[in-house]
């Protein structure tokens, strides 16, 4: 029997990966064929999507574009086998996108069946949760901390160190808690390993509660991630019934979508019944989290990472990367780009590398003209510091962020005093209301950004908008009202053009 793949990733279901499957299977009957049709996640060649893949001897064989109207004519030309056809792409693994990359996390997304905890472990899966088992959890949490992995949900904090904080703190109940409220506009890879590999997460997580002595766990998604959240609950029920795991036991809750409650502080009032609100620290959440408890809180992608650090070693994981970033970065390109997609590859490429290497310059064909690293509330870079390393260090070098490694690209239509006023607005709406700088201060940011753009004396305005930048900055409970000067300040300092003339219209396209 041939098995074919299809991915169920919500990139390839949105642009029609649902309708190939049913076509698929249709036509296989109507032709008397036997087939397996087997639902992936994305290999996160996202303008490839829907991609097909079947298995040959030689191999798995890809299909791109594929459309429903596309299907009969691929059984006709033998696609099956492999043959030849205009939407033929070859071995994934042969194509360039794919072949340049480091998979570490991603390393059986688009590959295995997510539903399939066998599959998971024929593809290498448990193997971390061994070595861990054997290794003791002192062990664990050292070579977590030699490894070098740092939180990639956008703070960068050791993930070794915080475990070893959770360890070391009494109590005789402790928390594992998964970040999964991904909410930075063009980020997509937490929500791509919620649907493409959700047992690597679940075995991240048992690895953490091993290292501290854990035996619960919560992994906190948002409610607009509805096929992630379905194929993860539906994960997380084969695991807990497996008995792989031991005593550890894992729950998936999911949040109203508040951008807010990406906050580890906001999220752990939100699991226990609470507003979304920011607490001060500290105690910090590894002293004190959840419910009172000892609390590891780390996000999908840090947690995601440690089977494959315990399993091949944490030498091999900080043999990549440079500097203080060790390891790998999934880089998501989105926003006006060519190539959108998800580039996993060792820290240290340079953005003009990723921008126009990568992602092959913008898709409009104009000229790129800013790149906003970090999600909403990440810098704006201009093409004058591509030359900037894709690390931690080099980002805030210059006044930047990796966060959790959106790229989001703009071309030269783009109106950088819309975009400005567009942060504060952000900041605004998703406050959670608690400290007053954030509260206030968005509020006034975005009116008095407004009477920039409306050519209300630009210059006392921009003035005042620096102070409250440096307000926001040093004043906010939490890094959303904190970071919210970075697209502000990054705008008016690159492109200063854009807040001393007159403006078009509201749109941020001039």
């Amino acid at each position: 029997m041939t098995r074919i793949f299809v991915p169920k990733d919500s990139a390839a279901l949105a642009v029609g990966a649902e309708a190939v499957a049913r076509a698929i299977a249709a036509e296989a009957l109507r032709r008397g064929l036997t087939v397996e049709i087997v639902r992936t996640g994305s290999r996160g060649l996202f303008w490839l999507e829907p991609m097909v893949e079947v298995e040959t001897p030689s191999g798995r064989i890809a299909y791109g574009l594929v459309t429903a109207r596309d299907v009969a004519d691929l059984f006709e030309a033998d696609f099956l086998a492999g043959a030849a056809h205009p939407a033929r792409i070859g071995r994934p693994e042969d194509h360039p996108w794919l072949a340049g990359q480091t998979r570490v996390t991603f390393a059986r997304c688009g590959i295995v069946d997510p539903a399939s905890l066998a599959d998971y472990i024929a593809h290498g899966g448990l193997e971390g949760l061994q070595r861990a088992r054997e290794m003791g959890p002192a062990a664990t949490i050292t070579a977590v901390t030699a490894s070098g992995l740092r939180g990639r949900g956008g703070a960068g904090f050791p993930a070794g160190v915080k475990w070893k904080t959770v360890a070391d703190t009494p109590g005789a109940l402790k928390y594992i808690v998964c970040n999964a409220d991904e909410g930075d506009s063009g980020t997509f890879a937490d929500r791509m390993i919620l649907e493409g590999d959700p047992f690597t997460l679940i075995e991240g997580m048992a690895i953490a509660a091993f290292a501290v002595g854990a035996t619960k766990g919560y992994v906190y998604s948002r409610s607009e991630y509805p096929h992630a959240n379905a194929t993860f609950g539906a994960a997380v029920q084969a695991a807990m019934a497996s008995g792989r795991f031991g005593d550890f036991d894992l729950e998936l809750r999911v949040g109203a979508g508040a951008y807010v409650c990406g906050e580890e502080t906001a999220l752990l009032e939100s699991l226990e019944g609470k507003r979304g609100q920011v607490r001060a620290k500290p105690p910090l959440p590894a002293i004190k989290g959840l419910f009172g408890r000892p609390t590891v809180v780390n996000n999908v992608l840090t947690l995601a990472t440690a089977p494959w650090v315990l399993a091949r070693g944490a030498e091999a994981y900080s043999a990549l990367g440079v500097g203080r970033s060790r390891g790998t970065q999934p880089i998501q390109l989105a926003g006006n780009v060519k190539y959108p997609g998800l580039y996993e590859a060792p820290f240290g490429l340079s953005l003009g590398e990723i921008v126009e290497g990568l992602g092959g310059g913008t898709a409009s064909g104009r000229p790129v003209r800013a790149v906003q690293c970090g999600g909403p509330l990440g810098a704006y870079f201009p093409p004058a510091l591509f030359d900037t390393a894709y690390d931690y260090e080099a980002f805030a070098a210059r006044d930047g962020l990796i966060g959790h490694g959106g790229v989001v690209v703009f071309d030269d239509t783009v109106d950088m005093a819309v975009q400005a006023r567009f942060a504060f607005e952000f900041c605004a709406i998703e406050s959670c209301g608690k400290c007053t700088p954030c509260r206030i201060g968005a509020v006034r940011g975005a009116e008095t950004m407004q009477k920039v753009i409306d050519g209300i004396e630009p210059e006392a305005n921009l003035a005042l908008t620096t102070d409250l930048c440096n307000t926001l900055k040093f004043g906010s409970l939490c890094a959303l009202g904190g970071f919210t000067p970075y697209p502000v300040m990054s705008a008016i300092t690159h492109f200063p053009e854009d807040f001393l003339r007159p403006h078009e219209g509201e749109g941020g396209v001039r």
